[in-house]
């Protein structure tokens, strides 16, 4: 009898500690793992990887990027912690590790639990669809199509088994992007175009994106968060680029009419074609990320969120008005850097501080700026 109480007592304290270890791997329970797809708005790393094995420099990855982070690391495009990390930090999942910076390594076992394919620099039309339009990308050819095949390159040594692998893509939140902002943001800052020359762009950039999504759900993808641009007219970048007197101004922010305009118009046909893709898949959830107005709200008050120093100015950078020069990048010896990053919104005119993205991922994750609305499908921890 009290071998047997022992046994008991044994297997129901087996029992409590197995069950601990699932929570820990399946985070708060909705989803087991992170898969990523992107930008520099989302890469954890993966172009770093690229340039040290290439020897290539690139001011992204020098410090103060990084400054915020506990260990200090480079390799994220902002001072600290980007939307996806506090996403994951709220489902209780790791930070989702790069998936260039462990394939050497080949760890599927840290993988099993998100892996992040996103790319700084990366546009969502391949490199080659944008040259024959005349707009080269400098950093990188790692285009959404080629995400996707290193997402389905790795797959086996994650998860097996074509069936083992299908239910690990049905219990993975997919993060598709941000991606498609580069595709304009070149020929705008780079080779000095006017927005109204990249309307005929946001048809292909988003049917592009929509093509993915397709892909992600016959391959058994169950919860897709696909964002939308921010409001680009508020970037330090762009205003400094547009700066002129013939530019209208909100009165309310100091942001580009004119680019702000040209970001709803992309985001407005973007759900369009999310709505079409609920109508085909209704078992599927197409969560649309509204970044726009999740920032928006930041421009609009941001003595409330806390940002005194700095709306329209970024912290890390080589003077001017916006505190924005192409000639001296944050990264570089000749840019400075402010002494409290958290008062900015702008990090280097082009990326958001860690204080930013930290409010905009409450934002979308805990508030109404996802549709439908993120929480009531997972609830995330505050």
């Amino acid at each position: 009898m009290h071998s047997t109480m022992m046994c008991s007592s044994r297997h129901l304290v087996i029992l409590v500690l197995l069950l601990c270890n699932v929570s820990t791997l399946y985070g708060n329970g909705c989803y087991t793992s992170i898969i990523s797809f992107g930008d520099s708005l989302a890469d954890t790393g993966n172009l770093k990887q690229v340039a040290s094995i290439t020897a290539r420099f690139i001011p992204f990855f020098c410090p103060p990027y990084g400054e915020s982070l506990p260990d200090k690391s480079t390799g994220r495009c902002s001072n600290g912690r980007l939307i996806i990390d506090f996403l994951a930090e709220s489902l209780g999942l790791p930070f989702v590790p790069p998936y260039l910076h462990d394939i050497e390594t080949d760890n599927a076992v840290a993988f099993r639990q998100g892996v992040n394919y996103a790319v700084t620099g990366a546009t969502a039309l391949n490199p080659s669809v944008l040259a024959a339009r005349g707009i080269i990308n400098p950093l990188t050819h790692a285009s959404l199509e080629v995400q996707l095949e290193w997402f389905k390159h790795s797959l086996p040594s994650i998860c097996g088994h074509v069936s083992d692998c299908r239910k690990f893509i049905e219990n993975s939140l997919i993060l598709m992007g941000e991606i498609g902002g580069n595709d304009f943001n070149y020929p705008i800052l780079f080779e000095g175009k006017k927005v109204d020359e990249l309307e005929s762009l946001v048809p292909p950039v988003i049917d592009t994106i929509v093509s993915a999504v397709n892909v992600l759900i016959a391959m058994g993808a169950q919860t897709l968060v696909v964002p939308g641009n921010f409001p680009i007219g508020c970037l330090p970048s762009f205003l400094t680029v547009y700066n002129s007197e013939n530019e209208v101004y909100d009165p309310t922010t100091g942001c580009l009419v004119r680019l702000n305009e040209f970001a709803e118009h992309y985001n407005e046909l973007l759900l369009t074609k999310l709505n079409q893709i609920r109508e085909l898949h209704p078992n599927v959830n197409v969560i649309y990320a509204d970044y726009y107005n999740a920032a928006l709200q930041i421009y609009s008050s941001p003595n409330k969120f806390g940002f005194t120093n700095g709306v329209l100015k970024a912290c890390c950078g080589g003077g001017g008005p916006y505190n924005f020069n192409l000639l001296a990048q944050c990264g570089l010896p000749s840019a400075s850097v402010c002494d409290q990053p958290d008062t900015y919104v702008s990090w280097d005119g082009i990326h958001f501080t860690e204080a930013a993205y930290k409010i905009i991922s409450k934002s979308l994750y805990n508030g109404p700026y996802t549709t439908p609305q993120f929480n009531s499908l997972c609830p995330t921890s505050t």
